[in-house]
């Protein structure tokens, strides 16, 4: 073999080991895991035992109208704040009103009834209600047993004549919003 031609036998040979040598160097191990993630959102569900709370008829002032509801957590994540917002309108049937609100003779008051126990939460008049709303409760836990109330609504006899009254008619609105508790913001 010429000089030329071990030149070339001995480069091939070289580039050849190089590329042995660095393949070998390049083996590795590998290990896969893989996972499948579900994420599922809560549900906030409040829930009330009856669709109307007061159908009264025959009102007079003096008279003091009473009833119960429920509220109960029927979703899956714990609720904080449960506010009452009211709202009113006044059909004026009999003799004119002459700007006297018939919603500032009327006081409503909220007694909580847990257990034996009756809180009040509030004694206002349906015109201040429709003001502000009212916080009701702070917190009420997924799952827990319903929360028990009284609701009681006095028409005020204030000593004057309230004739202006008779025949009127009164429809309210309450809205009972539920807001969840603060999220979890432990990371694991």
């Amino acid at each position: 073999m010429s000089i030329k031609g071990k030149l070339i036998m001995s480069s091939f040979l070289a580039i050849l080991g190089i590329s042995l040598i660095a393949g070998g160097t390049s083996a590795y191990f590998t290990s896969v895991v893989s996972t499948n993630n579900t994420i599922t959102n809560g549900s906030l569900v409040l829930g009330l035992n009856k669709q109307e709370i007061f159908h009264i008829e025959n009102l007079v002032p003096g008279d003091i109208q009473e009833t119960q509801f429920k509220l109960t957590n029927e979703g899956s994540v714990d609720m904080g704040d449960i506010t009452l917002h009211t709202s009113y309108e006044i059909m004026d049937n009999g003799e004119p009103n002459n700007g006297d609100d018939l919603g500032n003779h009327l006081i409503v008051e909220l007694l909580s009834n847990q257990g034996r126990e009756e809180t009040q939460i509030f004694k206002k008049t349906l015109a201040e209600l429709s003001l502000s709303p009212q916080q009701i409760t702070k917190e009420f836990s997924a799952g827990s047993t319903a929360k028990e109330f009284t609701i009681r609504i006095t028409f005020v006899d204030n000593g004057e004549n309230q004739n202006h009254f008779q025949t009127d008619q009164l429809k309210f609105n309450w809205e009972f919003e539920a807001v969840q508790i603060s999220g979890n913001t432990d990371a694991e």
